[in-house]
């Protein structure tokens, strides 16, 4: 069995491969929206929190802190033991395994810095060039730690960067790949359905003019069939017109001459029955008109009003052998619509 042609199928399977496409893009947009943007902006803003400052720096800080305290009031045991706090927090933010491992100078500086915790502990007295170089030693070697953290950190954040501009290129590349393929489908579907448009109002023309006479533009008898069969019932009237001697018409006058006479009986029987009637051409020089009937005088008089219009026509005849004009022969009858 053959399997009827659907061409809607393939109009939805190339739109559905459109939509999909710009679904895909949007959701790579989003992604790049939700995921790529934040882990930037997370990697980049990380200046003044806890987290993201360096300990070296931090540590640092701290033993600013101290040795300002120290230096503004050394006797002063308040002072020496806000002084104390502070450097034990940089000790603390100092003394990783880290530094100890990569920076030669944490070991000493340390060692340093212990030994002036104790003499604050012990409430030794503390000169002021002694502060100095009890953490000279331990300020430049943060330093130290600290430019040497910030250049690593640089070249991490260029490789970032420079990983961060690849994956916008490839979801650039991969947004424009997504975004041609998706007006590749849209196009596709429209091409599919402007050909199906095209196909069916072809379709139709033909089945018009299937249905059309095309000499008189009228009905022919197989769309006075359908017009039957397709009726809602009820009683119908059936005007048959002929004309007489319409062979020696066309041998007096030729062809063209009795075509613009069909066409000029066709103008005078659809003036004389109105919009309400339909005209069909059954062949040769024999029309047919269908209109609806209410009862057999109605159809009388539209059978005489008929036969007056086209006497008072006086279309002249030369070839008639009993008229100089051209005279129909006209019949009618009542039938009954096709009832489903």
């Amino acid at each position: 069995m053959v399997k009827p042609h659907r061409p809607w199928r393939r109009h939805v399977h190339w739109l559905s491969l459109s939509l999909m496409s710009f679904v895909a893009l949007m959701l790579l947009i989003a992604y790049q929206t939700r995921w790529v943007y934040p882990e930037i902006h997370a990697y980049f803003s990380q200046s003044g929190n806890l987290t993201g400052q360096q300990l070296a720096t931090r540590a640092r800080g701290y033993l600013q802190e101290g040795l300002d305290q120290l230096l503004s009031s050394p006797d002063d045991q308040e002072t020496r033991q806000r002084a104390y706090f502070q450097m034990t927090l940089a000790y603390s933010l100092f003394d990783i395994g880290l530094y100890r491992r990569e920076y030669d100078c944490t070991g000493p500086s340390l060692a340093a810095m212990g030994e002036l915790m104790d003499r604050l502990d012990n409430g030794s007295t503390v000169e002021a060039y002694h502060l100095r170089e009890s953490l000279l030693e331990p300020m430049r070697c943060l330093t130290q730690i600290e430019m040497h953290q910030l250049d690593r950190r640089s070249e991490v954040t260029a490789e970032f960067v420079e990983q961060t501009r690849r994956h916008q290129g490839q979801v650039l590349a991969g947004s424009l790949v997504i975004f041609v393929l998706g007006l590749g489908f849209w196009s596709m579907h429209e091409m599919q359905r402007r050909r199906a448009a095209r196909s069916a109002r072809e379709s139709l023309e033909w089945m018009t003019r299937a249905l059309r006479d095309p000499l008189t533009g009228v009905g022919n008898r197989s769309a006075m069939q359908d017009d039957v069969r397709t009726s809602r019932g009820g009683s119908l009237g059936l005007l048959l017109v002929d004309i007489d001697y319409f062979k020696q018409y066309n041998d007096s006058l030729g062809h063209p001459d009795g075509d613009r006479l069909l066409r000029r009986l066709v103008q005078l029987i659809e003036r004389a029955l109105g919009n309400e009637a339909s005209l069909y051409r059954m062949g040769g020089d024999e029309f047919a008109a269908l209109f609806e009937c209410r009862s057999d005088k109605a159809l009388g008089d539209i059978c005489r009003h008929l036969v007056e219009a086209l006497r008072d026509a006086a279309l002249p005849h030369p070839a008639h052998p009993h008229s100089d004009s051209v005279t129909f022969s006209v019949g009618g009858g009542e039938i009954q619509g096709w009832v489903r």
